[in-house]
């Protein structure tokens, strides 16, 4: 404790109106030595008395000493009409007054028993850190794990008073220092433990991570992987993914920002992001791909999020998410066929009916038991540790398309006793009305159309699954999805070909086993039109489900494929394939590498550059291709992570620039996605 700051200048600037500028005087701080201080960077006077101890107003005028400072120079005279003199007052019971004896105790005591107080304060500075670690910690860990901060009853009389004050209270009980700094035995002006200290040190988490990030990528090129959605509070909220290749070779995606925006048109979506990308000195030219969903305010030609960022950047190639792709394609399908369509219904409706109550799906469990008990009597179940689990049944979505592969695949595991709940509640329904919907849904379940298709649903999702958990993963490259699309495509032609009397052999010893009704094969076709029939010449059975049903929705789900999934479509990506491991051991096309370079970006490559490429090239051709290690490398990440590792990508620094742009091309939004699940308010 010094005393008031008081700077004797040569000069003070002046200041006021131009006809009468003054300023202050050094000989000011003689009058009034105790309280008096000046700020050469503001030009105005403080009171420290009041600036220690008093509080600040909501009136302007009553902050003229403490923190707006006084700078009304006209006002300050000789004699007892000045304005510091009537700041001090006559009154020796003031505010001020007060305030100034306060300070010369203060002053007083620290330099009396600078041993007594100096010891104080760091058995207290000790005691607040303690106490401010034990919260970080606690914070850093529910942030983490996404967990809720608050409780329902957060007062001391309350049982549970929410996880974050619930896991201090377990640092206390096993900890005896925290015990005697934390909750009831801390000061109530350094708890630390208010909601708004924990939005404070989860403000100062993100700034950390966000520059962590921002440092990671440096002067790199990154993609942009967009989606927005509606929180609880009606609030439309845009989760941004920064998409880039790290120093290591590895391809990113960490969620970077959740950004309220005021609606969801391209350009207020587009400021938002900018804005972003400017706050954290992100270059918006540096950004090399887009990637969102569908939605026409995302991918619009013309007045689209993609369209807006392409004006500002033309090498940020857009890309549809695959992941939405697939959705689209699968979807499609399952409304473009009629018969396919109404399994689709009917399987809802089973779903609905047996998941209604907790009643039904006790009843479901064990009639499931009992089933897997018969069938392992029979031999035709193996029994071990893990097998046979008992499960429910899942409603499927037409926004994720795996929940139909699950749902039919439970459906068909616990058909018997799906079927059992079904009759049960037939007999014991409460009404008719119940009774009459109940037995209308097992009617059309327990008919052979219905596990046809259920059989063939299973077959071709079976195939289908592998893709769309691909798309979901984190961190894969766009050319082994489009080898998947082709693998996906390859099988799906092959069961066409080779597996329809497999299938039908299925269907009918499932149908046997269970009692169900199979039509003669030979017989000819009758087909519903309204609540009319019609027979169809020279058409039967067998070959109604072969062509209107096995043939007609593979060749649809093919069809849907191939246009949605045409890599022979976008150049980008046929050119890109150059650097696939699998297509490089059979041919490496220099030529296709040169082009990708001068066509899509040439803004990253000088003329020198590109006339060197193709000398690297001839050298990577025959030091990486050629390398024994490369053999076992299957995707493009994996190559971009062993040139690192071997050092390799120094050798060749300009094809490693071609290979870290194109890994940075996005796949999928499912990042974006999953951030709105994984947020902490």
């Amino acid at each position: 404790m010094v005393g008031p700051y008081q700077p004797r200048l040569s000069e003070y600037p002046k200041s006021g109106p131009e006809k009468h500028l003054r300023r202050f005087q050094s000989s000011w701080f003689d009058s009034f030595p105790s309280w008096l201080e000046y700020s050469p960077i503001k030009d105005v006077a403080f009171c420290l008395p009041c600036y220690l101890f008093n509080t600040p107003s909501a009136h302007p005028k009553c902050n003229a000493y403490t923190v707006n400072g006084f700078n009304v120079w006209r006002k300050v005279k000789d004699g007892k009409n000045c304005a510091f003199f009537n700041h001090v007052g006559k009154d020796p019971n003031s505010t001020h007054k007060k305030a100034e004896k306060s300070c010369e105790d203060l002053m007083r005591q620290s330099q009396h028993l600078p041993h007594v107080f100096n010891r104080y304060s760091s058995q207290e500075i000790e005691n607040n850190r303690l106490r401010l670690k034990t919260t970080v910690e606690a914070i850093r860990y529910l942030a983490f794990q996404g967990c809720s901060f608050r409780g329902h009853d957060e007062s001391k009389k309350s049982l549970n008073r929410g996880i974050f004050l619930q896991l201090l209270k377990a640092f206390v009980s096993n900890n005896e220092k925290i015990a005697k700094v934390i909750l009831d035995k801390a000061p109530k002006y350094a708890s630390y433990i208010s909601p708004n200290i924990q939005k404070e040190i989860l403000h100062v988490f993100s700034m950390k991570v966000k520059k962590a990030i921002r440092e990671e990528i440096g002067d790199a090129k990154f993609c942009l992987i967009v989606d927005e959605s509606r929180d609880e509070s009606k609030k439309e909220q845009m989760a941004v993914v920064l998409r880039f290749v790290d120093k290591d070779g590895f391809v990113r995606e960490p969620f970077f920002r959740l950004v309220h925006v005021s609606n969801t048109s391209a350009v207020t979506l587009k400021d938002g992001i900018y804005s972003l990308l400017s706050h954290n000195n992100l270059n918006i030219q540096n950004i090399r791909g887009q990637g969102y969903d569908g939605a026409s305010n995302m991918r619009g030609e013309w007045n689209g999020l993609q369209a807006l960022i392409l004006k500002d950047c033309p090498y940020a190639y857009y890309i549809h998410c695959l992941a939405h792709r697939l959705q689209l394609a699968l979807v499609a399908v399952s409304h473009e066929i009629v018969h396919i369509h109404h399994f689709f219904i009917k399987l809802t409706s089973v779903v609905n009916i047996v998941g209604a109550s907790c009643k039904r799906n006790e009843e479901l469990k064990h009639a499931q038991a009992a089933d897997i008990e018969y069938m392992i009597s029979i031999n035709e179940l193996e029994s071990g540790r893990g097998l046979n689990q008992i499960g429910t049944l899942q409603r499927p979505r037409d926004t994720w398309w795996s929940s139909h592969f699950r749902s039919v695949s439970n459906l068909i595991k616990m058909f018997s006793a799906t079927c059992s709940v079904l009759l049960n509640i037939i007999e014991d329904g409460t009404n008719a009305f119940q009774r009459g919907d109940v037995d209308a849904t097992y009617e059309a379940m327990t008919t052979f159309e219905f596990v046809f298709i259920l059989h063939l649903m299973k077959e071709i999702m079976a195939i289908t699954d592998i893709l769309c958990q691909a798309l979901q993963s984190k961190s894969q490259d766009i050319l082994h999805v489009m080898h998947l699309v082709s693998s996906t495509k390859a099988l799906m032609q092959k069961f066409r070909d080779d597996g329809w009397i497999t299938l039908l052999n299925q269907v009918k010893s499932f149908c046997k086993a269970r009692n169900i009704d199979i039509p003669k094969m030979n017989a000819h076709y009758v087909a519903r039109q309204g609540r009319a029939r019609r027979q169809e010449d020279n058409f039967t059975v067998a070959e109604h489900y072969r062509v209107n049903l096995f043939y007609a929705f593979i060749d649809c789900q093919l069809q849907e494929l191939s246009s949605r999934f045409n890599e022979h479509a976008v150049l980008l990506l046929i050119l890109s394939s150059a650097f696939n491991p699998h297509e490089c051991r059979e041919s490496f096309r220099i030529g296709g590498v040169c082009q990708l370079a001068d066509k899509f970006y040439p803004a990253n490559f000088t003329d020198v550059d590109k006339m060197n490429l193709k000398i690297q090239l001839e050298h990577y051709e025959y030091i990486v291709v050629q390398h024994p290690e490369f053999k076992s490398l299957s995707i493009i990440s994996d190559l971009s992570q062993w040139l690192v590792r071997t050092r390799k990508a120094t050798i060749f620094p300009i094809v490693y620039r071609i290979i870290v742009l194109v890994l940075t091309l996005p796949v999928s939004t499912a990042t974006t996605e999953r951030s709105f699940s994984l947020c902490v308010y």
